[in-house]
């Protein structure tokens, strides 16, 4: 399925159940569902200490996360493909310049 159609299955989705929402709680929405899928990779690991194995758990969270940043991109007419395409071609002409795909940011403590 094609970035294109997912976005449109979540908007068809949200437009069916009525579950339009303001782009503040879209984002909200968005972070709580990233931090579930960060604790469930937490969890199956047992924080790092084992090899992490992906299970059923994890491909609902991700689907939680994936449905939630479409549905913010509804919300604020954002085509998801386009933006996708875009940060696509930004990572590829950096690694071109520099050999990775990093911000070039220096993280400093």
């Amino acid at each position: 399925m094609s970035t294109y159609t997912m976005q449109a299955t979540v908007k068809e989705f949200v437009e069916k159940y009525k579950l339009q929402s303001d782009i503040k709680t879209r984002y909200i929405d968005l972070v709580s569902e990233l931090g579930e899928f960060g604790k469930e990779i937490l969890v199956s690991s047992k924080y790092g200490k084992e090899k992490l194995e992906v299970n059923a758990q994890m491909l609902d969270e991700i689907g939680d996360c994936l449905f939630s940043i479409l549905a913010l991109c509804c919300e604020m007419g954002i085509d998801a493909d386009e933006a996708l395409a875009k940060a696509l071609r930004k990572y590829e002409m950096r690694f071109e310049c520099r050999g990775d795909v990093g911000s070039g940011e220096v993280l400093t403590s």
